[in-house]
């Protein structure tokens, strides 16, 4: 085996009553990074992890279905780490935040050293607990969404998100998002020709919108307010020129004030906004065909200023359109 020189130490933080795939899963990623794909090639393996395993006081857990895991050590006897990532619960009981109180301080101060932290589905949860995601974007599982909302309402909440990051601070909405998660921090700290390896050594696709970090946006939550679908249908079939707020509230027989409102009620969003949403939708679905030119993607889905559809694009992305193509694009991977 080749030593790799920069390896990173990665600590996975297992809890009781989680779901053990959302551990496992990482694990294996981890430590397949610059190794299986390379065994499979016949080349020496050069591991660009080491990874080890935490409980709070270093004793076995127990999953929510019964599996018990024994970790490496307590989260105190962790030595440096370059990257923390806690996996998820299973159904959260009220007092589970209680049961694991020491983990979020913990947290704060391993970030506040400079270390890198992730959270998986639920476990989203002890990065909020800690304060680290005020102010930030954050996403989670939309089952537990609501009730994380209400107890931090200062964080962000993208849940139409399956990954984000911010700030050193990575989380994934879903149990199966561990491995997107994963995947996507192998890219961000080993580079994409690793990432892809591990990929295609484990069998699990890169990830793309729908099944990855970057999941399309669904533009409205569900709501029965007839106008509004009526409305989100009209915006949906010009979504390339530029629909007044007026034009919706006349179709609908309303006045602007009550269609900007009933419209923000039923789908989260101002008409504005959808529209934006919309167009990015657009731009991101001919990106990921390889377009060639950003400024054409951006005169085809309504913007004619190419610098305000990069800051448009970025701002409900994340990156801009060149970097978006460049990663998800099949003819660039």
């Amino acid at each position: 085996m080749t030593e790799f020189n920069d390896k990173l130490d990665v600590a996975v933080v297992l809890v009781n009553d989680g779901y053990a795939s959302t551990a496992v899963g990482p694990i294996e990623v981890f430590s397949a990074a610059g190794t299986m794909w390379r065994e499979m090639c016949g080349d020496d393996p050069e591991p660009r992890f080491r990874v080890t395993t935490a409980s709070i006081d270093g004793a076995p857990v127990r999953s929510a279905y019964g599996l018990n895991i024994a970790p490496d050590r307590a989260i105190a006897d962790l030595g440096t780490a370059d990257l923390i990532m806690v996996s998820a619960s299973g159904p959260v009981p009220n007092d589970w935040m209680a049961r694991h109180a020491a983990i979020p301080p913990w947290l704060a101060e391993r970030y506040q050293n400079g270390t890198r932290v992730a959270g998986v589905c639920s476990g989203v949860a002890f990065l909020a607990e800690a304060g680290l995601l005020d102010g930030r974007r954050a996403t989670t599982h939309w089952g537990v969404a609501d009730g994380f909302r209400q107890r931090y309402p200062d964080v962000d909440w993208q849940t139409d998100l399956l990954v984000t990051e911010d700030a050193g601070l990575y989380c994934s909405g879903g149990v199966n998002a561990a491995s997107d998660l994963s995947l996507h921090l192998v890219e961000r700290l080993c580079g994409r020709t690793v990432a892809i390896e591990c990929s295609k050594a484990l069998l699990l696709d890169m990830p793309r919108p729908g099944q990855s970090g970057y999941a399309m946006l669904p533009l409205a939550r569900p709501h029965d307010d007839e106008k509004v679908r009526d409305a989100e249908h009209h915006l949906s079939e010009h979504f390339a020129r530029d629909v007044p707020v007026e034009e919706l509230a006349e179709r609908a027989g309303m006045s602007r004030r009550n269609l900007v409102r009933r419209f923000k009620e039923a789908t989260g969003h101002m008409p504005g906004v959808y529209q934006q949403m919309l167009r990015v939708a657009a731009a991101r679905k001919m990106l990921e065909d390889g377009a060639p030119s950003i400024q054409q993607v951006g005169l085809s889905v309504g913007y004619e200023d190419v610098a305000f559809f990069r800051r448009i694009f970025k701002r409900h992305c994340g990156i801009t359109p060149s970097a978006y193509r460049d990663r998800f694009s099949p003819n660039r991977a």
